[in-house]
């Protein structure tokens, strides 16, 4: 090993999946260099690392897309891990003056790291692939799934939520995140969440919950219209900050979710789960949780394809059944 620097940067994944899946390798870092890490993330995602990540809230940096060369310069740092791939987060980390700049040579960057870790071939789980960077370096990574538990803070927060969606604490809450980021090849039909919803509200005590970012209101209104009158369902989509989020989540007795963030969230927490998988590649982004997890999926030609939108007729999606993922579920909260 090279002798401890005086300061380091861990520069964190851009996407909020991607921001859980890397807590481990986050860690292994943070044990190797302790009092002497930052952790720069963008400001969206920033948030989540005050709750128990074992970042210091006074470690973080919330980086501004438009002033990020100036934010890393002031943070005096001598050494930069990179977990981005992209060429632009080593090009600006070579702006900021940080003598030395760690990650995968990958998006012909080379040029701008001084020390690159070769990609691994084959297929890997994200989770694996932040701790072989870290292992690359020749530090210890430590073994475990992605770990998050919400402050005091935000289980207040949640609470006056919940006063104002009345939702009581004698809830059992059942969490739907049912949009996704990525595109909407990714969302199981929003017709079949709604007959989900439908078949958990005849137990009694059962209160569904959508969860999810401004972007996702409209699969909101979708679900809420194909419910039959009168069904309680409780909407927080576009409702919640990042730390609510995982507050309101941290609270349900089972989670059900396409491949997004939330799953990520949702697998951290340890909250069972049932993650719904269509065009994206399990192998690489499936949740890795220290609860109960499963993955549904139908392993038809075409998937995973990486595609936003379905060129043909949603297949991989639309052959998963309310059945199939109602008795995860039901399994979930013993039900079953």
């Amino acid at each position: 090993m090279t002798a401890e620097p005086q300061r380091l940067v861990i520069r964190t994944p851009n996407w909020l999946g991607d921001l859980v899946m890397a807590l481990p390798a986050m860690a292994s870092i943070r044990r190797q260099f302790p009092g002497t890490l930052i952790v720069a993330a963008r400001a969206s995602l920033a948030p989540l690392l005050q709750e128990r990540t074992d970042v210091k809230p006074d470690q973080i940096v919330a980086l501004d897309t438009t002033r990020e060369v100036d934010q890393l310069r002031g943070t005096r740092a001598d050494r930069i891990v990179l977990l981005p791939n992209s060429f632009g987060s080593a090009w600006i980390a070579r702006r900021s003056g940080i003598p030395e700049r760690w990650g995968y040579g990958v998006s012909g960057r080379s040029v701008l790291l001084t020390r690159a870790v070769a990609r691994p071939r084959g297929h890997l789980h994200h989770v694996d692939y932040y701790r072989n960077l870290v292992r690359g370096f020749g530090m210890d990574a430590i073994d475990e799934p992605p770990s998050l538990a919400v402050t005091e803070q935000t289980s207040l927060a949640t609470d006056a939520l919940f006063r104002d969606a009345e939702i009581s604490a004698g809830d059992r809450l059942v969490g739907f995140a049912p949009g996704a980021a990525y595109g909407r090849a990714k969302r199981w039909p929003p017709d079949r969440v709604a007959r989900l919803i439908g078949q958990l509200v005849s137990t009694r005590g059962i209160v569904p919950v959508l969860v999810g970012a401004g972007d996702d209101r409209l699969t909101g209104r979708e679900i809420e219209s194909s419910l039959p009158a009168g069904t309680r369902m409780v909407n927080l989509i576009g409702r919640t900050s990042l730390r609510t989020l995982a507050g309101v989540i941290a609270r349900c007795a089972a989670f059900v979710s396409n491949d997004s963030g939330a799953m990520h969230v949702a697998a951290a927490l340890g909250v069972p789960l049932t993650a719904i998988f269509g065009p994206t590649d399990e192998r690489a982004t499936s949740p890795r949780s220290h609860g109960a997890a499963d993955v549904i999926l139908r392993q038809v030609f075409c998937r995973p394809c990486m595609l936003r939108e379905c060129p043909i007729d949603h297949r991989c999606m639309k052959r998963i059944s309310v059945d199939e993922v109602a008795h995860s579920v039901s399994r979930h909260l013993g039900l079953s």
